[in-house]
């Protein structure tokens, strides 16, 4: 049967659906649901910034339809209906539920149609006195350039009227260092009312265009075409080529505009000098950059309108009183974030750098948070006197100018910096210690599913394993010597690295399961990833399937794949979570006759992922952790609560305990097995932070 795909784009965006969903949700607490809604707004910004982009590209070029058959006119039709419909909803979620329920908790949004007199006496004051003088109002003029207009920067356009009858137009963008949120004075009784800055900008913007009315004005921001790369030949300014793509980003061709409603003219007129078509222009009925609004949820007095944050609980495996050497030398230890925390991570490279007896390290820092303990913890090691070598990903796309900064940063405490790979990101998670011991020289490796990042590490579910074996730590210096220098592909025992190995290593393990699956035994295949979007692993799946291999996938957003079509994929289930933590780990299990095995990876099942980044793929070894990861694994596809199922047609069903079936939602699991082998840190705001090693016995 001829193989059927769904379209990637489409996908995303109903992935985006699927996190409104929960935003929708009137169980949720208020500021738990606008975590979501703010959180599709972002996804969207980029969404735009990127894939729209290219899409219009290809629109130009006169492109072939995908896959899934879908031309590229196609897809900017279904992309437009699909987002305008998810907006919709959101925005009237936001209105007509999450606002007034803030305000009767004593949260309340004031728009100008509802300010009281003393409250515009107030704010009219304040605007004058506090924010009159950092605006920069724009002309516009019709024999010259637009003024520039920043991507996703908020900025008011007013229609003027002037004396001689004319009708300038003029721009004010809203100062990113100004607070949104404008609070009146306190209440009593702890009430809070605020309003938004844009609206003051609105009210009292005539006080920047002395001898003009104001006619109309409007609320916007542009999305600009991002989906653009650096100039991977110059070697030797390759910063300087970076910083420029940064630039670029900013008055690259927009993609979008989303506006507030109420002034056509401004709205042609705006699209007509920026050369966007109707289909580009996207009406908000509300704030615009739901991100800027997340002051919201850390007003003090305010807890009950969001879900106390769960516990991080202490890994079981460590102690603070045993050398974290000794422990991973007596055998692998398993961290599944952020049910775990992560202060073991960041004692990893802490004590390293303190410790006399540690002589490298090496690490591949893809993103991690601006303040990271872990990037301080490699600068002090370099001025120690170690040698520190870190892999900085600058082609990190929207982290590129704070790694720029990372970089600069290491470099000037002496570490060697490399900057990731020519035409390939250095997405591997990975990092190899080097202590000199009373045996001779003994390596450490850490290897993870997700970022060194201390921020998200208690917002993203990932699991990394640390390891002492010495074929790992053979294979990792293998890795890093290719990343680093001049090396020939070597093949590597345990460490399956892309964009050499992994792709093909996946498709012969799925073509092992089909040859060797029966009626008696049939195969097995279960696998968690973010994305399922390569044409390549999704054949050899569908080859699978029509063999009797049972294939059971948890896909968090894109997924190309279409199951259950007869003769093709009715062996094949798929299924989603979306819940309040992010899913970010990939695990891959083979059943393999018996001979069971199972990996974790920093790659999803995507094109780019497999042939244009380096990655890994590593096997976990220890049957003790087997058994957890694979629990973990078939935690996933227990899930009745937070889960939802993919349809043959697209659509996705929300899956619900069955009556003879208990509720499980796989994060509460997760969460009461961390809770069961370890008491939760005092803070789950802060990471242990070890000033030096433990004296060794």
């Amino acid at each position: 049967m001829e193989a059927v795909y769904f379209n990637r784009d489409i996908s995303w965006i109903d992935f985006n659906g699927r996190v409104l969903e929960e935003g929708l949700r009137r169980d949720l607490l208020p500021l738990d649901r606008m975590r979501f809604l703010s959180i599709v707004s972002s996804n969207f910004d980029e969404f735009f910034m990127i894939r729209v982009a290219a899409m219009k590209r290809a629109l130009r070029s006169g492109a072939a339809p995908d896959l899934s058959g879908l031309s590229p006119e196609d897809q900017l039709k279904m992309t437009g209906e699909k987002v305008r419909s998810i907006i919709k909803r959101q925005y009237g979620c936001l209105r007509e539920e999450i606002f007034p329920a803030l305000a009767g908790e004593g949260l309340e949004l004031v728009r100008p149609g509802a300010y009281s007199e003393s409250q515009k006496d107030y704010l009219e004051s304040r605007f004058i006195r506090d924010i009159l003088p950092i605006l920069t109002p724009l002309r516009i003029e019709d024999d010259k350039p637009l003024p520039f207009i920043g991507n996703l920067g908020v900025h008011v356009a007013f229609l003027l009227s002037g004396e001689t009858g004319d009708e300038p137009i003029a721009i004010i963008r809203i100062p990113s260092a100004l607070d949104r949120m404008i609070r009146f004075p306190a209440e009593t009784g702890g009430n809070i009312r605020w309003t938004l800055l844009d609206d003051m900008v609105i009210t009292w913007g005539a006080y920047l265009f002395p001898g003009y009315g104001v006619k109309e004005t409007m609320v916007f921001k542009l999305t600009r075409d991002a989906d653009f790369s650096v100039d991977e030949k110059r070697d030797e300014d390759f910063i300087e080529a970076m910083e420029e793509v940064l630039v670029g980003r900013e008055t690259s061709k927009p993609v979008r505009m989303t506006y507030s409603p109420g002034s056509a003219r401004l709205r042609d007129e705006l699209a007509r000098r920026l050369d966007l078509e109707a289909d580009d222009l996207y009406e908000i009925d509300g704030p615009l950059d739901l991100r800027t609004l997340a002051e919201l949820g850390s007003i003090r007095g305010f807890e009950q309108l969001k879900s106390v944050p769960p516990a991080i609980y202490r890994s079981p495996a460590f102690t603070e009183d045993e050398p974290l050497w000794d422990r991973i030398n007596q055998g692998d230890v398993m961290l599944h974030l952020p049910y775990e925390s992560f202060d073991p991570v960041v004692r990893f490279f802490q004590d390293a750098a303190e410790d006399p007896q540690v002589i490298s390290i090496k690490t591949a820092l893809y993103r991690t948070s601006g303040d990271s303990p872990i990037v301080k913890a490699l600068e002090k090691a370099a001025l120690n006197g170690k040698h520190v070598t870190a892999v900085v990903e600058l082609k990190a796309r929207f982290d590129e100018e704070r790694n720029i900064s990372w970089a600069n940063r290491l470099e000037k405490a002496g570490v060697i910096v490399v900057y990731g790979l020519a035409r390939l990101k250095v997405h591997a998670k990975i990092s190899l210690i080097i202590r000199r011991e009373s045996g001779g020289i003994r390596r450490y490796t850490h290897l993870s599913t997700g970022n060194y990042n201390d921020r998200t590490a208690k917002q993203y579910e990932d699991i990394g394993i640390f390891t002492s074996n010495d074929d790992i730590a053979f294979d990792a210096s293998l890795i890093f010597n290719m990343i680093t220098g001049y090396s020939a592909i070597l093949r590597t025992q345990n460490l399956i690295a892309a964009p050499t190995a992994m792709k093909d290593n996946l498709l012969q393990r799925i073509e092992r399961e089909a040859k060797r699956s029966n009626q008696e035994y049939p195969g097995k295949i279960l696998a968690k990833m973010n994305a399922l979007a390569d044409k390549e692993m999704i054949d050899a799946l569908y080859r699978a399937s029509q063999a009797g291999v049972k294939i059971f996938l948890n896909v968090r957003g894109i997924c190309m794949l279409v199951p259950g079509v007869p003769g093709l994929s009715e062996n094949i289930r798929v299924v989603s979570i979306v819940d309040h933590y992010l899913e970010h780990g990939r695990i891959f299990y083979f059943a393999n006759g018996g001979a069971e095995e199972l990996f974790l990876s920093s790659a999803d099942w995507m094109t780019r992922n497999l042939e244009r980044r380096v990655e890994l793929m590593f096997p976990v070894i220890q049957e003790e952790l087997k058994k957890q990861v694979y629990s973990i694994l078939e935690t996933y596809f227990q899930d009745n609560c937070q889960a939802r199922l993919l349809n043959q047609d697209g659509s996705w069903t929300s899956l619900t305990p069955p009556p003879e079936e208990p509720p499980l939602r796989a994060q509460g699991v997760f969460l009461a097995r961390a809770a069961a082998a370890e008491r939760p840190w005092a803070s789950r705001e802060e990471f242990i932070v070890r000033r030096s090693p433990p004296e060794e016995g």
